[in-house]
């Protein structure tokens, strides 16, 4: 009998048909007894053992999004420089100059939590390995973490490993990492979160995809040799809720990595990509082989006959359950020209790696696995890449909160000194004693881990290999240069350097409230850095991290976050290129507790931008005597619930910020953040040059109380320095750009050593030597890590 009219058969060492259907086995790989009902009608028998387990990962939540796709829906996915969209291994966006920057940011919380290293390290190999397939040259990365409290020594343990797993890899494949963030918070104590961002350079008329296309094309398994690590790690693992205290039991199902294999990888991938012999490529990641093979068919509509016996092993008596659903690392899977399947083998030969022709492209539609001469699976291709359930979606709350006090109480464009307190400037002698509390409050805020400085982390980081990184990490963004000099052949001249800024940002903050303005303000968050450095927004991808979506409060607040993200997007103009969901993050409580530890929901927003600036804006003082000036308008938050948007004076704001870097109005631009006016200042004068490392600077009243005014937080506004000689100019810019303006204040001076910080009516609250406040602010992180 043909392969092709065969009946699969069980592998000797599997469970039969009759046992998985008495016994219902598929439940302890993951699958609902409703996804069990559609996958048997739909098959009209009962699937094997490799089968089943194919079905397991391929529909785990990790890889079909089952909760999530309808939500995701709702972004938009459409821009005049977005080149490729959701649904391919990374987004690509045209930078202009016939190149293009592809963008993916990926999550490996579960696995950092039960092996921190090898969890943080594999998920920088995993997204590495998503912007190459889209035959980008990967050229940066950035990292948003989240731990808990670092007073329980497990937190600080994660916190360390974790660090070290990023550095550790992204150092030794030559890949720069020039951004990110941190935050702690209780509800991450057993549920850390690792989101990796990645970007990579790609000429725009080379983009590859992720396709299985013409019958008759061979398809190549290459890079490491397949082993047992990592096996389910997409359903077993990422897809479910952990029990307390089960972190060590999983732990075979976090994949080990080898990132001087990967390096090879890069360079093996891209030469070969370059003959232009392949003409499919997928990275494998979550689900392996399984995967790979079936989303590359798919997406073309055609099939794949794979042969298990030609995949290079590392371990011996592998079965093809344990093959197929392997996750081991640094591996890519091949779609080659027929005919030109010797000029690929030559160039992985040269850096001795694997490249093993496991299966060749037909037309059937379907994917077929072999092992020692026995069919082991024939499933259709399509219903096992995308034929799991979809679940629905509530309908998006959007809060109705009042205004920001900023808004409801200041007349956009006023002059500094007629902005009035709501309340009226204290007396002299309540001033001063509030003066000395808030002082107080100022230099812990300094030396916390909230408002320290993240160079413990950074610098643990090789930023600067590959040479293209302008801004360095510390700063609201960072940049990096395409080089004048990488024109395309044939293509129009290279211009000036092209210069990029990327930020990762997240508002879980205000998820507590609504999760709806923790979606907005990620997004809004990330344009304001962007636009701090000169550039204007172009794009983002997301990382939605949530706990169990069987839960209805955690669909509700999945649908928040991603309505509150898209109307964000929507309102800039800017489109989502792609991104990831990371769902059950959260931990059952111990036996005989009730509830369940869960995450804050934590949307997170890397956000792509253009330098439009002859150089890109730093974040911190420049210059001795420059002028500090607040320009745009603080929200002064000191409760979540006080939040609201104003998405038409975001715009404008972002468009004044950008236009003075483009004018060369401003020497340096720093975000007010989550920590409010004081700590920007601080923040300023903090990472300054010698001499403008200190301030001189009064606040106007413009908030309801002194510590709105000092610690509120949210809102488009900006600390900024400008030359004496800029500032009308600055001013005339912001006319011009109104009605209505976005304010300007100036605040005061920068100079040498020592911040003076008062406020109109109120007096002196901070006035320091700098080094101490130094020493404290940049001790912070490096504290809370010790054992």
């Amino acid at each position: 009998m043909s392969i092709e009219t065969a009946v699969p058969v069980d592998w000797p060492s599997d469970p039969p048909a009759p046992a998985i259907e008495a016994e219902c086995r598929w439940r302890a790989l993951g699958l609902t007894d409703g996804e069990w009902r559609l996958i048997r009608e739909t098959l009209g028998r009962a699937p094997t053992w490799t089968e089943l387990g194919m079905f397991s990962v391929a529909w785990s939540e990790h890889c079909a999004y089952k909760h999530s796709r309808k939500a995701l829906a709702r972004l938009p996915a459409e821009g005049e420089r977005l080149l490729m969209g959701p649904g391919e291994s990374a987004g690509v966006l045209d930078i202009g100059g016939g190149w293009a920057l592809a963008v993916r940011l990926e999550s490996h919380n579960h696995p950092s939590y039960v092996e921190p290293y090898q969890g943080a390290a594999t998920g920088v190999g995993g997204i590495v390995r998503d912007v190459l397939a889209a035959g980008a040259r990967p050229v940066a990365l950035l990292d948003s973490l989240r731990f808990g409290l670092p007073g329980k020594p497990r937190n600080r343990y994660l916190f360390r490993e974790v660090v070290a797993g990023i550095a550790g890899y992204g150092n030794a494949i030559g890949v720069p990492t020039v951004g990110g963030e941190v935050a702690f918070h209780e509800s991450y104590d057993t549920n850390p979160l690792v989101n990796v961002m990645c970007v990579g350079l790609v000429r725009a008329d080379r983009i590859a995809r992720a396709r299985a296309d013409c019958p008759g094309n061979r398809v190549y398994l290459v890079g490491s040799r397949t082993g047992r690590d990592g096996i389910h790690g997409a359903g077993l693992l990422a897809s479910r809720t952990f029990r307390a205290g089960e972190g060590g039991e999983q732990r075979p199902r976090v994949q080990v990595g080898d990132p001087f294999t990967e390096k090879l990888l890069i360079e093996a991938c891209l030469e070969a990509l370059a003959t232009g012999a392949v003409v499919g490529i997928q990275d494998l990641g979550a689900a392996g082989i399984t995967a790979a093979s079936s989303e590359l068919a798919a997406r073309a509509g055609t099939g794949i006959d794979l042969d298990l016996d030609r995949v290079p092993r590392r371990e011996e008596g592998m079965t093809p359950f344990e093959l197929m659903l392997s996750e081991s690392q640094e591996r890519m899977m091949l779609v080659v020209q027929a005919g030109r399947e010797a000029e690929v083998e030559r160039i992985f030969r040269r850096y001795r790696l694997e490249a093993a022709p496991i299966g060749v492209v037909d037309a059937s539609g379907r994917l077929r696995v072999r092992c020692e001469g026995r069919l082991v699976a024939d499933l259709p291709a399509r219903f096992l890449a995308g034929g799991a359930p979809r679940y629905d979606v509530p309908q998006p709350v959007r809060p109705l909160g009042p205004p920001t006090p900023s808004s409801a109480s200041l007349p956009p464009g006023d002059a500094p000194s007629t902005q009035p307190s709501s309340t009226g400037p204290p007396a002299a002698s309540a001033a001063g004693a509030a003066g000395q509390a808030l002082g107080r409050r100022l230099r812990e805020a300094g030396a916390s881990v909230a408002g320290g400085a993240r160079a413990w982390i950074y610098e643990q980081f090789d930023h600067m290999v590959g040479l293209r990184t302008v801004l360095p990490p510390g700063h609201d963004a960072a940049v990096l240069r395409v080089l004048p000099d990488e024109a395309v052949p044939g293509g129009p001249p290279a211009g000036p350097a092209r210069m990029v800024a990327l930020s990762l940002d997240g508002a879980e903050w205000l998820a507590g409230w609504s999760p709806y303005a923790a979606g907005c303000e990620a997004v809004l968050e990330g344009a304001r850095n962007v636009a701090a450095v000169g550039a204007r927004p172009a794009g983002i991808t997301d990382g939605l991290n949530l706990g169990n979506p069987e839960r209805p409060e955690v669909m509700q607040a999945l649908a928040d976050v991603v309505q509150g993200m898209a109307d964000a997007c929507r309102a800039l103009g800017i489109p989502v290129t792609g991104g990831n969901v990371s769902l059950y993050n959260e931990t059952q409580a111990p036996a005989g507790t009730a509830g369940a530890r869960a995450i804050l929901p934590t949307p997170i927003v890397g956000m792509v931008g253009l330098v439009e600036a002859p150089r890109p804006v730093p974040s911190f003082f420049q210059h001795p005597g420059d002028v500090v000036v607040l320009v745009g308008r603080p929200a002064f938050l000191e409760a979540p619930e006080q939040w609201s948007a104003d998405f038409d004076l975001e715009r404008r704001a972002i468009e004044l910020v950008v236009r003075a870097a483009r004018q060369g109005l401003v020497r340096s631009c720093h975000d007010l953040g989550q920590g409010g006016i004081a700590e920007a200042l601080g923040e300023a004068a903090l990472g300054g040059k010698p001499g403008a490392d200190g301030c001189e600077v009064t606040l106007p009243l413009l908030a309801r109380s002194l510590e709105a005014l000092l610690f509120g937080r949210g809102g488009p506004a900006w600390v900024a320095s400008v030359a004496p000689g800029d500032v009308q100019p600055l001013l005339a810019l912001a006319e011009e750009l109104g009605p209505p303006l976005v304010p300007v204040h100036v605040l005061g001076t920068v100079m040498p050593e020592r911040i003076r910080l008062a406020v109109e009516g109120a007096g002196t609250v901070l006035d320091e030597p700098v080094d101490p406040l130094r020493r404290a602010w940049r001790q912070a992180l490096e504290e809370a890590a010790r054992p």
